[in-house]
């Protein structure tokens, strides 16, 4: 008598083999000898010679066909494919370190784990799988590795500044805590208090940052 896997193994091998049937999109799961196919094909025929298939499959007792018809141009949003348009854009990008990030979707809602550098390569790559169509939420459980935080912090944040038109770092306190920075002083508008975060935010071991900086126009 066969096992679960190896009647699942069966199944799938008959699905491949069939050539009316186009596997790729089709998950087989198997509980007490039941086989529950799951999945997307491009129309009812295709459905069909799908259950065939497995029925012809020996040992298999009872079969719960939960396929779904789906037409070439509805969206792609299966699982599956959401994590593969999302693993084309991680290696596109190069902020983010794709051999790094583990990708997990259920249901659309992608869950990121994995260990990264610097904070701004786990934003990042929380940033680019939101934009993914058929997402529905993202979890970013990224560490961010806790490397010994660089002593040229204030210098990367100075020439953050000197690279924008008109801003001056003069005026911003940075200290360090382990692998915290803290900003304080004043500067003369919000978005230059954002120029000394990000730049906080993007040296190596940063795990932490306290914007403690005050916008004052006099």
């Amino acid at each position: 008598m066969k096992t679960d896997g190896q009647l699942q193994h069966d199944v799938m091998d008959e699905l491949e083999w069939d050539p009316s049937v186009d596997h790729a999109d089709i998950g087989v799961a198997v509980n007490d000898g039941v086989v529950t196919l799951s999945g997307y094909v491009s129309n009812y025929l295709e459905k069909m010679a799908a259950e065939k298939a497995a029925r012809r499959v020996s040992g298999v007792k009872a079969i719960a066909e939960e396929i779904h018809v789906r037409f070439k141009s509805e969206p792609k949003t299966a699982d599956h494919e959401i994590a593969k348009r999302i693993l084309d854009m991680f290696s596109w990008n190069v902020s983010i370190p794709h051999d790094k990030i583990n990708v997990k979707v259920e249901k659309g809602w992608v869950t990121l784990s994995g260990v990264v550098d610097a904070y701004y390569q786990s934003d990042e790559a929380r940033r680019a799988a939101a934009r993914i169509s058929g997402v529905t939420g993202v979890s970013s459980l990224i560490e961010v590795k806790k490397l010994p935080v660089s002593a040229d912090i204030r210098d990367r944040i100075a020439a953050a500044f000197k690279r924008q038109a008109d801003l001056d770092a003069a005026g911003v306190t940075i200290a360090t805590d382990g692998n915290t920075v803290r900003l304080g002083g004043r500067v003369k508008a919000w978005h230059e208090r954002g120029v000394a975060e990000r730049a906080a935010w993007a040296a190596p071991g940063v795990t932490k940052v306290e914007d403690n900086i005050v916008v004052s126009t006099f």
